[in-house]
């Protein structure tokens, strides 16, 4: 996009036009970018790290890039970085390039209002103008006029700048968009325009990349060697201008003047910072950059430390910020933390809790709700949860309010995000933001009357409280807590909370941070793996892009893995402590197990597990100790009791995940039992001993073996036919012996001829029935659920409860029609026979416990699903055809209901091959004559009934040849795709079916009513005992309820598989062939890297060497001249000396007269002294 305006517009249009007309975000940073306008060449290492420098700085905080748009100079290099950066990834950096509008060439191509135009940027050498570059993303094209001119930018260029700098990047601190230059090589104008930079208001950090070349060599030289106020001694003086001189050919004037300009950048030399490559601590331009602004930001820390997180570089809060002896106000990091969190910056979150944040300190009520409000990060799901619980919450009146959308400025409360939860999660699941502790809490601490609190906020379980009710309310009412305590609203498990916020919100990567830290990991898993799966299945029942129910999807599988991994990795270090782990109860997880997670999430790997097979194996069995045939010799044990006692059982050692209900049975057991004679007691442990003691010399295996027989000896008889009869596989069994006689005597009374009243096997089946549907109403009222229309809810969830409710019904209508005389009598025997069908389906699930069998049930509930959606399409073809083919063949037929069934009855039939041969082409017509010379009198042809055969045979075509195919190939792939996963089904079915049976009363139907009796009796002497029901005692699940010092011992056992389970994934991908492949071409570059700096020193030091020996050779050439130079002269002043000397000899012998004084040393021999006294006047040559 482009845009021309003149060289005056005001800034705060051109923002507009960028942020409203080319839906430009305002950016977190500004660079802008000088240098110089003519070609240049960096060195090809130092354009690299410049380029990916400049691309990772303005990636990584979403910054603009200001350059001067013309494909020249230091613009070329940065629209070649672009390129690189286009070229690897689909995302747009903004760069930005103000040029002006009379040194564009091709202008003509440009002008236009609202319209695209094609640009050519092939430069022509021999125009005096400049292309664009078209790497940039937008253009503003300043017009003053002028053609072929630079400078009408300039000014607006630094308007604009300076009005972007005053935009808020940051509504809390008030801070404005910072803005940083950099240059790269230039002329001495871009001294002049780093000066301006500095003495602006506020001052704008300069970034200078030394060895670019020109001003920015020349203002590294100056920061490097000037003193603080920009003095420099001397010597760097001259030599600094002679360098000006040469760079600019300046004179020995203007040299000096641009010297002044760059001392008086050097008093602010704390403003610039020179990136020199290679050096410590600017190994990258970005973090040159980006250090530069906050330096020039001087900011306070926490200012700093906001704008990192603008900018999402840890690495400078790191390196810049988080230094010894920093510091920071109170409640500073905690503003900090909650920023990271709203802008999803898990590297900050992550630096922050390394700092010292306490997250349970920093998370209260108000926070997490603001978080929940935020309008900050990945869209989610979150606001149509909430508008679908609120249509659940109010619908009737209340929601008229809503008028089906939530209102503009709706806040979003934890209550609401407590019933979302509980949406999600299904079943009995309750949430800690819906207890009524929470609630009071929550509207005292928030309400419009704002009371005192009544408790701190405990995340406890809702006990009922009955009778002393109001004793307790009152007693809370006199509790005076002062609000403004800080501990009043805090989480004693703030990353529980920061996690679900974390998947509800669908941030992914902060979810995944949340679950590493704190307590109950694999609860979490499960918990987030069953709310990512419920948010994709809302998403695709909204009609919602399928994207986000994808996505939402692959985040529950990444949950799910972990939870199965982590599982793993616990079963390796500790099978007890693994099993500990999946039946102790979660007390802030609705109190459920990690197996019930697991299953109300469908995570059938989870289940399949070998550690959770052996749990639900020791279930199976109950306190029997059975290895093969156990069906066998648990029926024979039925069928003929005096065999239980040949049965082995387990001790309570060997049982140590019981649940607390078993426990106390099995006290309450031994408690029964008489003791023996203390006398007994001795003699058998006597025999103990002696027997051990015969045995010392042999294994210790052997000892445990006879220590384990020795203690199930000592199971008295009843407790042995008490644990017979309570084992879940010996109820299955039972269940099933007596549901086959059910059968037996129901197939008896449909096939014999009813009497008047029934006899005694029709009341059997009477009293199966009946005491079968009170067996119903018992699992509804003793489910998890506080309510009871909860309680039908979640009973109703299950498919077999629903067909056994209609079944249980339809039998009832029959037995009050059958007492009936006739005809209702018939009509009742009818409804038997009818539903006697079920009854029989209903094996089925009795099926789904053996291995084999099982997995064939589910594929059969899944091709009745896929016909479901055949019989539709084929129900359009057999209209189509039955419609037409009745209308032809019978015009005339009055209305009656027999007109439908006569356009599917045939159609129908002939699906499966009866083709109806002698109705396809009736006879019809003229009378026609037999053989024997009879006449037949043929009915008279209906008008297009030619057409009958024809549309037959296409309708046969496409139903019995297209569209049963279709179905055989969808079950074929059904059948392939349930047989890959047989294993899992098998053993998450599995579960279910033994959770139904160990909850079950011991009596099958109908014998149950003596079970339902009991229960009854035990309930009422209980509360005549306690006066109030405990309602752990009714938990019959597996689960282990354990003391603070256990749970504490789970939670070590389960951090330490953590950290093993990540140093082991560390280890596994530092192992990687990817990894290793990845580290390799990581030396690879920077040894080829390394490679090309030795050649490039080598190459000048070659050039340098050969420089030397050229000048060598011409110093050479040189002595050699002025050597010969020097015997020339020599021999011409020899032959002058000589010529002088002859003349003088010979003109001088009469007037000259020699002077000879001669002496005599002893040392130094002898001296002589020539004087010659010559007339002046006389002699003219030789005066002075």
């Amino acid at each position: 996009m482009y845009v021309r305006v003149s060289f005056d517009t005001k800034p705060d249009l051109l923002l507009h036009l960028m942020t409203k007309e080319w839906q430009l975000e305002l950016p977190k940073l500004l660079i802008s970018v000088h240098g110089g306008l003519q070609n240049f060449e960096l060195q090809p290492k130092l354009k690299q790290v410049f380029g990916k420098g400049l691309i990772k700085a303005a990636m990584t905080t979403g910054a603009w890039i200001f350059t001067g748009g013309v494909n020249t100079g230091v613009i070329r290099h940065v629209g070649d970085a672009l390129k690189d950066h286009a070229s690897k990834s689909r995302g747009k950096i903004c760069t930005i390039g103000i040029a002006p509008w009379g040194i564009v060439e091709n202008q003509e191509d440009l002008i236009g209002r609202d319209v695209v135009r094609p640009y050519q940027t092939m430069s022509n050498p021999m125009s005096k103008l400049t292309v664009l570059n078209s790497m940039h993303s937008h253009f503003i094209l300043a017009d003053n006029g002028t053609t072929g001119k630079y400078g009408a930018e300039v000014k607006l260029r630094r308007q604009l700048e300076k009005h972007i700098s005053l935009q808020k990047i940051n509504t809390r601190i008030g801070q404005g968009v910072p803005v940083v230059a950099l240059i790269v090589e230039g002329g001495p104008n871009v001294i002049s325009i780093v000066l301006e930079y500095l003495r602006d208001t506020p001052p704008v950090p300069v970034v200078v990349c030394d060895g670019s070349g020109r001003a920015s060599d020349i203002l590294a030289f100056g920061h490097k060697y000037s003193e603080e106020g920009g003095l420099i001694n001397e010597s760097l003086r001259d030599q600094l201008l002679v360098t000006i001189q040469k760079t600019f050919t300046y004179t020995r004037t203007q040299a000096q003047h641009l010297f002044i300009i760059l001392m008086e950048c050097m008093k602010k030399k704390e403003l610039i910072t020179v990136f020199r490559m290679g050096s410590e601590g600017h190994q990258d331009i970005d973090l040159a950059i980006l250090t530069a602004l906050l330096k020039g930001a001087n900011a306070s820390a926490p200012d700093q430390l906001s704008l990192a997180l603008a900018w999402n570089r840890v690495d400078i809060a790191r390196s810049q910020i988080f230094i010894y002896g920093q510091q920071w106000p109170v409640g500073s990091l905690e503003q900090a933390m909650l920023d990271a969190l709203v802008l999803d910056r898990v590297d900050f979150v992550k630096l922050l809790i390394e700092n010292g944040v306490s997250m349970h300190r920093f998370l209260t009520i108000s926070r997490l709700e603001e978080l929940y409000n935020t309008r900050h990060g990945p869209s989610n799901t979150l606001y149509h949860l909430v508008r679908d619980v609120k249509k659940r919450e109010y619908p009737g009146f209340g929601w008229i309010y809503f008028k089906g959308n939530l209102p503009p400025d709706y806040r979003i409360s934890l209550i609401d995000i407590g019933l979302v939860i509980e949406y999600l999660m299904g079943g009995a699941y309750r949430c800690n933001y819906t207890r009524k502790r929470f609630r009071t809490l929550y509207h005292n601490l928030f309400g419009p009357k704002r009371p005192k609190a009544l408790k701190l906020l405990g995340m406890e379980d809702d006990i009922p409280l009955r009778r002393g009710r109001k004793t307790t309310k009152k007693r809370e009412e006199e509790v005076d807590i002062d609000l403004d305590d800080p501990e009043i609203n805090h989480f004693p498990f703030p990353f529980h909370e920061l996690m679900v916020w974390a998947v509800l919100m669908k941030r992914q990567k902060m979810a995944l941070f949340f679950w590493q830290h704190g307590e109950e990991a694999m609860a979490k898993a499960l918990v987030a793996c069953k709310l990512c799966k419920a948010m994709a299945h809302e998403a695709s029942e909204n009609d919602m892009v399928d994207d986000i129910s994808q996505e939402l999807n692959h985040n529950s599988r990444d949950f799910g893995q972990l939870a199965v991994e982590l599982l793993d990795q616990s079963y390796k270090q500790d099978e007890q402590l693994a099993m500990k782990l999946l039946t102790y109860e979660l007390k802030n997880w609705s109190n459920a197990t990690c197996l019930q997670l697991a299953v109300a999430a469908k995570h059938r790997d989870f289940i399949a597990h070998t550690c959770s097979q052996m749990l639900l194996t020791d279930m199976w069995m109950g306190r029997l100790r059975m290895r093969k045939n156990s069906g066998l010799r648990v029926i024979l044990g039925i069928l003929l009791p005096p065999s239980i006692l040949s049965l082995e059982f387990k001790n309570k050692d060997d049982m140590p995940y019981m649940s607390q209900a078993q426990e106390i049975q099995l006290q309450e057991k031994e408690a029964e039992e008489p003791e023996k004679p203390t006398k007994e007691k001795d003699e058998e442990d006597m025999e103990l001993t002696a027997m051990l003691g015969r045995n010392n010399g042999e294994s210790s295996r052997k000892k445990d073996e006879e220590e384990v027989q020795s203690r199930h000896r000592l199971i008295p008889l009843g407790r042995k036919i008490y644990e017979f009869y309570n084992a879940p596989i010996v109820k299955f069994w039972f269940y099933t012996l007596a549901y086959i006689g059910y059968l037996m005597l129901f197939n008896y009374i449909v096939l014999v001829k009813m009497e008047r009243w029934p006899s005694t096997q029709e009341w059997i089946v009477i009293s199966y029935i009946f005491t079968l549907g009170i067996e119903k109403m018992r699992e509804i009222l003793m489910s998890e659920p506080g309510k009871l229309l909860q309680k039908v809810k979640v009973w109703l969830q299950e498919y077999w409860n629903v067909t056994d409710l209609i079944a249980i019904l339809l039998f009832s209508v029959g037995m009050i029609l059958r007492l009936q005389d006739q005809p209702f009598r018939s009509d009742g025997r009818v409804i038997y026979c009818v539903n006697i069908i079920y009854w029989y389906i209903r094996l089925l699930d009795i099926f789904g416990v053996n291995k084999y069998l099982g997995p064939y049930v589910m594929m059969i509930g899944k091709m009745m699903i896929d016909m479901m959606y055949f019989v539709i399409i084929m129900l359009v073809v057999l209209m189509s055809f039955g419609v037409a083919r009745q209308a032809i063949l019978f015009p005339n037929e009055e209305p009656s209901w027999k007109l439908a069934k006569n356009i599917f009855y045939m159609p129908y039939w002939m699906i499966y091959g009866e083709v109806f041969a002698d109705q396809i082409d009736p006879p019809c017509g003229q009378n026609e004559t037999r053989e024997d010379g009879k006449i037949i009198q043929l009915p008279p042809c209906k008008t297009g009934a030619w057409i009958v055969p024809a549309i037959m045979a296409c309708y046969l075509l496409v139903a019995n040849i297209l569209l049963v195919n279709l179905l055989i190939a969808v079950f074929n792939n059904t059948f392939f795709e349930v047989k890959s996963i047989s294993n899992q089904v098998w053993k998450f079915q599995r579960y279910q079916l033994i959770m139904t049976f160990h909850e079950r009363p011991v009596l099958p139907p109908p014998l149950i009513i003596f079970s339902h009796m009991t229960m009854i009796f035990q309930h009422l002497c209980c509360r005549w005992r306690k006066h109030e029901s405990d309602p752990d005692e009714r938990d019959y699940g597996l689960k282990l309820f354990i003391t603070d010092d256990e749970l504490k011992k789970v939670h070590d056992f389960e951090e330490q598989c953590i950290e093993e389970y990540f140093r082991e994934k560390d280890d596994r991908f530092n192992s990687s062939n990817d990894e290793r492949i990845r580290v390799t071409s990581e030396r690879v570059e920077n040894m080829s890297m390394r490679l090309e700096e030795v050649n490039e020193r080598e190459h000048s030091m070659k050039a340098s060497l050969q420089t030397v020996d050229i000048r060598l050779a011409q110093l050479e050439d040189l002595i050699g001249r002025m050597a010969t130079a020097l015997e020339r002269l020599t021999g011409l002043e020899r032959a002058e000396s000589n010529k002088i000397r002859s003349r003088t000899s010979s003109d001088c012998t009469d007037a000259a007269y020699i002077v000879r004084q001669s002496s005599f040393n002893s040392q130094e021999g002898n001296t002589f002294k020539l004087q010659e006294s010559i007339d002046p006047a006389e002699h003219p040559l030789y005066s002075v």
